[in-house]
């Protein structure tokens, strides 16, 4: 099987999580080559050391291939020209695609699938979402959640520990899914809990940095509290992480919920909250934004105690 022994990896999208992860690969000694929709980014990598390709399926013989992008549907047409160049020429037994974005368990799980078919069985699929937003990234401190056979883990924890402090091996293909979905049911719907705690102290003639600041040092005290917090007292919006990808991560979590047999009401009501604040046109603002479509739920004529549609 193919070792990650010549630290050398591809690298599929460079946005606002992509380009600090990159950089790190290449501050802590790899080599990376990369693809990206825009070339500015491509460029900027290029001043700290990395290259480009010109294609993704100019990345099919790196051993260790990183997509990180919106979600799988985006990553399947990326990977599409990739997969078809091993139908014909299979990559060395051992390559890895390593899926970093907030994705389906199941589907990730059917990609794995395919994979294994397209390449003979040569590569293989592992699912390492993260926690820790544009600071983590840019930090290095990650915390990375993988979906992995033991072998395929150990395979891929060098370069995983470049971008991240954090990494744990959750179970196979699916599980680092389907851990970053029980991530974002705790995200989500806290981030709305203090949005709701912050208008309504707001309103009620109360200074919701002052609340935050109490509720910091008891049982209410959270790490989204310390990081969003600030944010969303002084209603700052400016996008570290679209908002509109909570209401995709959500779904995830109904969709896993199902098949599990489990309740999860409150990843209902997030569902909902979430697609409001993209109906109100506020899903590329940063998640802290739901303290607005709170405030405009307010000021409608929706009563207080019914706000949260019921979706067909």
């Amino acid at each position: 099987m193919r070792k990650m022994t010549a630290k050398t990896a591809g690298f599929v999208g460079l946005g606002l999580m992509g380009f600090p992860m990159a950089a790190n690969l290449l501050g802590n000694g790899w080599e990376v080559t990369a693809w990206n929709r825009s070339a500015e980014a491509l460029a900027e990598l290029e001043k700290l050391g990395g290259k480009r390709s010109e294609s993704v399926a100019g990345l099919r013989d790196q051993p260790v291939i990183i997509f990180m992008l919106p979600d799988l549907s985006y990553i399947l047409d990326a990977a599409a020209p990739l997969l078809e160049s091993w139908r014909s020429d299979a990559p060395l037994p051992g390559t890895t695609i390593i899926i970093m974005s907030s994705v389906s368990p199941a589907a990730v799980q059917e990609f794995g699938r395919t994979v294994h078919s397209v390449s003979g069985g040569n590569a293989v699929v592992v699912d390492a979402p993260v926690s820790g937003g544009t600071k983590g990234a840019q930090d290095g401190t990650l915390a990375i959640m993988v979906g992995a056979g033991e072998e395929d883990f150990q395979r891929s924890l060098p370069v995983l520990q470049s971008m991240g402090t954090t990494v744990r091996r959750m179970g196979n293909l699916g599980a680092g899914s389907l851990a970053k979905a029980c991530n974002q049911l705790i995200v989500g719907t806290t981030t709305a809990a203090l949005a709701e705690a912050a208008e309504l102290a707001e309103r009620s003639g109360m200074d919701a940095s002052a609340l935050f600041d109490v509720l910091a040092g008891g049982l209410a005290g959270s790490r989204v509290l310390e990081i969003v917090g600030p944010r969303l007292a002084a209603k700052d919006y400016a996008p570290t992480g679209p908002a509109k990808f909570m209401h995709k991560d959500l779904k995830f979590v109904l969709e896993s919920a199902e098949a599990a047999g489990a309740a999860v009401p409150m990843a209902a009501a997030g569902v909902e909250l979430y697609r409001e604040l993209i109906d109100q046109g506020l899903g590329d603002q940063d998640l802290a934004v739901v303290r607005q479509a709170i405030a405009n739920l307010s000021d409608s004529s929706v009563s207080p105690l019914n706000y949260v549609r019921k979706q067909p």
